[in-house]
């Protein structure tokens, strides 16, 4: 995973994160709001980071934490690019590159989970009279997989591969893991892994130092970010 451009077809690490946070019962997103735009930056620059796009400075400074984008051309993908654009400009402290890019991601990030067929819309009343457009479960296996590898790796026990602990990661620094506790059990040992793999402790999952290190900057700011302004829990 490490080094590799980004497939446009494939999915990015937030589209897979927000699927991963759909409550399909209520059809809304767990940590909806500020905390969900700072856990989708994060995820969008983990993804940047992984794939070298971006490198996070080893030591704060005065200026914080600065992102370099790596690279001339800017991503193909259209949610990735912002954020690499951002930094090809001007080396930007991390905190507020996840503060800058995040709130225009759910909107993007959703509807390109409507377009694979992930999620759907559909037209509700409230109260019988008011109408408004509602996100169901679009029926794909998708997050059913999701879900699979990441109870694995949190709660059996099993080596994740880098996207996977990447994911993992990413629910522990949102703050939402024991929300999903009917489908990836909470408990200790399951918040002490998803600690772990938010330290990028990927065990056998390749990943180069300069990677792992920017990778673990985001992680931690992102929790830091998302947990300030995140509701009592």
């Amino acid at each position: 995973m490490t080094g590799t451009a980004h497939d446009p077809a494939a999915p990015t690490l937030a589209e897979d994160l927000l699927l991963l946070l759909f409550d399909r019962r209520h059809g809304v997103f767990h940590g909806e709001g500020v905390p969900l735009f700072h856990v989708l930056a994060g995820a969008v620059l983990v993804d940047l980071a992984v794939q070298d796009r971006v490198r996070v400075a080893a030591a704060s400074s005065w200026r914080g934490r600065p992102v370099t984008a790596v690279g001339d051309e800017p991503p193909a993908d259209e949610l990735l690019r912002p954020a690499w654009e951002r930094a090809a400009r001007k080396p930007v402290d991390v905190q507020q590159l996840i503060v800058e890019t995040g709130p225009v991601l759910r909107p993007a990030t959703v509807d390109r989970l409507v377009e694979r067929g992930h999620l759907r819309t559909e037209r509700r009343t409230v109260l019988g009279l008011l109408p408004v457009t509602a996100l169901a479960d679009g029926g794909t296996p998708r997050r059913a997989e999701l879900v699979a590898g990441v109870r694995a790796a949190l709660v059996d026990g099993a080596e994740p591969d880098a996207r996977t602990a990447a994911l993992a990661g990413l629910l522990s620094a949102s703050g939402s893991l024991p929300a999903l506790h009917r489908e990836i059990p909470w408990s200790g040992a399951v918040h002490d892994r998803g600690r772990a793999l938010q330290d990028a402790d990927w065990g056998a999952a390749e990943a180069a130092e300069a990677v792992r290190r920017s990778v673990v900057a985001v992680l931690v700011t992102t929790a830091v970010t998302a947990a300030a302004v995140a509701p009592d829990r």
